[in-house]
């Protein structure tokens, strides 16, 4: 193991971020997320709480033979005794030691009003039932981290009875006493401030646990840290209960490129943006593109200024090298783009626009026309590569010259809707020539039909595309009218099984909106298979 004992990172994804509504990982899925979150270099990886839920007994009796884990530790999670039960005789205590973890973290009451109403019992009662269950763990073995449940709360009502418990939790063996907000209503100055209090306080070393309520819950955790905190608890990309926990990535981001502190080992910080989308797959939640450090747009610029200032140096408008976390920049063609913003994109799609200021100028004023009507490049790579690519002096020619298509909607009496579509092409011959190709084909709507019809048309002479076709199809409607009169947004993303890509079209019609983009994707896939 490789745990940094001077600074512990510890995730509870697996427990804490797993009551995020709508999550509901398998204990194949859990397995899975403990390794990546070894990858990313966590001291700790609480698991989820043996004994209370069934899932997680089977998780932990698996990681003994299953997860082989470089740098983390795994942690089980439970309560302290029940009020009134020895701990001996306590079943979930001794389902925190069947877990065979070499740390256990256990959660106890640090507010009064929840001690004597949702407890009910004494102070003095809920005192022994820490020292009794923490000692009982370390005389086994085992490490003790505790979480003081509701802390914050209950040092505003009380300032000294959160203080008892933590020192009953040293006192008795325990390594790390966690000061929870867990109502998430905590702001940074009062975070700093109560830290810093509790510390001259107490002996023993300080973690924090913030959820997400008030949006501050990583910026509180920030400060804890500077009033002298040295164990942070986060999850995975923020998940939690309600709006969330400390997102693991941004704090380990933090730590490590704004405050200094070599938290993980220095190989894992590339692999931040690889795991945290890894591990939305697994929990089958879209990637957040605005995520800090490692969203897909965290380093995406748009303005004209911006470009012109990235030109010159990308550090001017990037807080950090993207590639620290794994990530990379982007410059977002918009009509607010200039110049610049052209020329850096063109860059980063492999097209060399050295001496081509015109080209640059005809297609920033194409641009702004275009996106004025409505269409947008933003997502559409291949689109803007496309029109990018048509104004230098060595554009290669279309595909085909359009003579007509035709698209219908048919509603047979069994209930079966059938799209079908014709279209007439003139596609080029390598000699030179002209041949005029008419294609028919059905499909489950005029766009699919479309589709298949030009595919056919083509395909003789693009043999490329026979292995292309459509992964996804998004419609938005722009500038409603009233009625069913809209401008309409396409978007299609396309795939030859190696890569994917995105095109655009926009009309008043659908199906012509459609038209726009189909003919982007073929016309890309052929330019660059």
């Amino acid at each position: 193991m490789v745990t940094d004992p001077d600074f512990h990172v510890f995730d509870t994804t697996l427990r804490d971020g797993a009551q995020r509504e709508g999550v509901s990982y398998s204990v194949a899925d859990k397995l899975a997320v403990a390794r990546l979150l070894d990858e990313i270099g966590v001291g700790y990886i609480e698991g989820g709480w043996p004994g209370a839920l069934p899932k997680d007994t089977e998780f932990f009796a698996r990681a003994r033979t299953e997860l082989q884990l470089r740098h983390a530790q795994l942690v089980a999670f439970g309560a302290t005794r029940k009020a009134g039960v020895r701990v001996e005789d306590d079943p979930q205590v001794a389902a925190l030691l069947e877990a065979q973890t070499p740390v256990v973290c256990l959660v106890a009451k640090s507010d009064v009003r929840h001690v004597r109403e949702a407890l009910r019992t004494t102070l003095e009662e809920n005192l022994a039932m820490v020292a009794d269950t923490v000692a009982h763990l370390v005389a086994a073995g085992r490490r003790v981290f505790l979480d003081c449940e509701h802390f914050f709360d209950g040092y505003a009502a009380d300032p000294d009875y959160g203080v008892r418990v933590l020192q009953a939790a040293f006192g008795a063996g325990a390594e790390v006493g966690v000061l929870c907000d867990t109502n998430g209503g905590m702001l940074p100055m009062t975070v700093g401030r109560v830290v810093a209090d509790v510390r001259a306080r107490t002996g023993g070393r300080l973690g924090i646990h913030c959820q997400n309520d008030t949006g501050c819950a990583v910026a509180n955790t920030l400060a804890a840290v500077e009033a002298g905190v040295t164990h942070v608890q986060g999850t995975a990309n923020g998940y939690g209960e309600r709006a969330g926990n400390a997102d693991t990535f941004v704090l380990i981001a933090n730590l490590v490129t704004k405050m200094g502190l070599p938290v993980v080992p220095a190989e894992c910080l590339p692999e931040l943006k690889r795991v945290s989308h890894a591990i939305a797959e697994l929990a089958n939640i879209a990637p957040d593109d605005h995520q800090p450090f490692v969203g897909a747009s965290a380093f995406a610029h748009k303005a004209g200024l911006h470009a012109s200032a990235i030109k010159v140096s990308p550090e001017l408008y990037n807080h950090l090298d993207p590639a620290v976390v794994g990530n990379d920049m982007r410059i977002l063609v918009t009509e607010m783009a200039g110049r610049a913003s052209v020329e850096l994109k063109g860059r980063e799609l492999g097209v060399d626009l050295e001496g081509q200021a015109d080209a640059i100028g005809r297609v920033v004023d194409q641009v702004k026309v275009l996106e004025a009507d409505g269409w947008s490049f933003e997502a559409a790579d291949a689109s803007f590569e496309l029109l990018l690519r048509a104004q230098l002096p060595d554009a290669a020619p279309p595909l085909f010259e359009l003579e007509s298509y035709r698209a219908t909607v048919e509603h047979w009496g069994n209930g079966l809707v059938v799209g079908e579509a014709t279209v007439k092409v003139h596609v080029p011959n390598e000699d030179g020539t002209t041949e005029r190709v008419i294609c028919t084909a059905e499909g489950n709507g005029p766009v699919n039909a479309l589709d298949k019809a030009l595919r056919q048309a083509l395909v003789t002479r693009y043999p490329q595309l026979a292995g292309v076709e459509l992964a996804d199809y998004k419609v938005r409607i722009l500038g409603w009218r009233g009625g069913t009169s809209a401008t309409t947004r396409v978007l299609i993303d396309t795939t030859d099984g190696a890569g994917e890509w995105t095109t655009v079209g926009v009309h008043d019609n659908v199906v012509e909106a459609s038209w726009h983009a189909l003919v982007d994707a073929l016309t890309y896939a052929v330019r660059h298979r």
